[in-house]
C-alpha cells in the first residue's frame, strides 16, 4: 500500500508557469485515521485531475475522486465524484504562483445507493520544483454537497474550513 500511495504521489501532480496550449495532470493523494472509544474509521482519497490550459492564466478539465471509508473493519463504504474544474492562476515569481479552483459534478455512495452534486473552491499555492513539477499546498475552501439514498433523509453540507484542513498535491504540466 505505500509503495502504491509512493507511485501514484509521484505520478500525479500540477503546474506553475503553464503555457497557452499545455495540458495539466495533477491531483491529490490522501489518507486519515480517527478513533473514538473502540471504533476506528479510516479513509484512503485518490482525486486526480486533468486540464487544457487554454491561457497563460486560464485552464479548464475534468476531475474525480475515489474514496474508501471503512469502519471498524466491519462497514465498508465508496464513495466516487466525476465532474469539470476551472482555475485561475496569477504567477508570483518564477517559483511560486497562487491558484483557485472551482470545480462542481456528480457523486454517490455505495453504503446506500446515494446519488447527489457537489461545488467547492479552493484558494491554493504552487511551488515549481523542476520543468512544470511541483507541490500544491491548500488550508480549506468553500465546499457545498447534496446526497440522496434509496432509503436514507436527502443530506446537504455546507462547508467553510480555511484552517481546518491541509492539502499536499503534486502536479506537471505537458507542452503539446
Amino acid at each position: 500500500m505505500k509503495k502504491l500511495l509512493l507511485g501514484v504521489a509521484l505520478f500525479v501532480a500540477t503546474i506553475s508557469h503553464a503555457q497557452k496550449g499545455s495540458v495539466l495532470l495533477g491531483g491529490n493523494v490522501g489518507y486519515s485515521s480517527e478513533k473514538i472509544g473502540e471504533a476506528t474509521s479510516k479513509n484512503f482519497e485518490f482525486s486526480p485531475k486533468v486540464g487544457y490550459q487554454f491561457t497563460d492564466n486560464w485552464t479548464a478539465g475534468v476531475e474525480g475522486s475515489i474514496m474508501n471509508i471503512k469502519v471498524a473493519e466491519l462497514e465498508k463504504t465508496e464513495r466516487y465524484r466525476i465532474g469539470g474544474f476551472v482555475r485561475y492562476t496569477v504567477p508570483l515569481s518564477e517559483t511560486f504562483s497562487f491558484f483557485t479552483d472551482l470545480g462542481t459534478g456528480y457523486q454517490t455512495n455505495s453504503a446506500n445507493n446515494a446519488k447527489g452534486m457537489y461545488v467547492n473552491m479552493t484558494p491554493a499555492l504552487f511551488i515549481n520544483m523542476k520543468r512544470g513539477f511541483g507541490l500544491n499546498f491548500s488550508i480549506g475552501g468553500v465546499n457545498y454537497d447534496n446526497i440522496d439514498g434509496t432509503n436514507d433523509l436527502r443530506q446537504e453540507r455546507f462547508g467553510f474550513d480555511f484552517g481546518k484542513t491541509f492539502k499536499i498535491g503534486v502536479s506537471k504540466n505537458f507542452q503539446l
